[in-house]
């Protein structure tokens, strides 16, 4: 499958969790929660789009469950973080995420038809394969608190959906 600039914000991603690894720091439950708050906004954003330029189905649908979904895991992380008293703290990692997907967008924003389907669809693919990844192999494992841990597992499991269900629909596109 060709990958698109998802492949940068992945790297992205990974590289700006690097720091703590090699550091033999993790990051803190602040800063794992507005990573994941942030993952989950950037992908609400993309939803967005895709419902707005989109006239294929398939994608639309796709794009509406995105919507829904991480907008129903940012409010269960907004309302843990009021829960235990925590205030989620930007760091490199949300700033790259962030970065990376202001570019990405503004690169969809200029495709039309079939061609920002496709775009779109493998866009999520890669997102949702490299944020599962970070959640499995640094965010969960890092996670002092276990509230935040259990909500972490949560939303990886239904990840890990989105990214078969992105999966599938790129399947329909080819």
């Amino acid at each position: 499958m060709f990958i698109r600039p998802t492949a940068a914000l992945a790297a992205l991603l990974l590289a700006s969790a690097a720091p703590y690894a090699q550091a033999a720091e993790k990051p803190t439950d602040p800063q794992i929660a507005h990573i994941a708050y942030t993952a989950g906004t950037l992908d609400i954003e993309a939803a967005k789009l895709a419902i707005k330029k989109s006239k294929t189905k398939e994608v639309v649908d796709f794009a509406k469950d995105m919507e829904r979904d991480h907008e129903a895991v940012n409010k269960q992380a907004l309302d843990l973080v009021k829960k235990l008293k925590v205030t989620p703290e930007d760091n490199a990692t949300s700033q790259a995420l962030t970065k990376a997907a202001k570019e990405e967008r503004a690169k969809l924003a200029k495709l039309k038809g079939a061609a920002f389907d496709k775009a779109y669809i493998e866009n999520e693919v890669a997102y949702h394969k490299q944020v599962d990844g970070a959640l499995e192999t640094l965010l969960i494992p890092s996670a002092s608190n276990a509230e935040l841990k259990s909500l972490l597992e949560t939303g990886l499991k239904i990840f890990q959906g989105h990214e078969q269900h992105a999966e599938h629909v790129a399947g329909t596109l080819k």
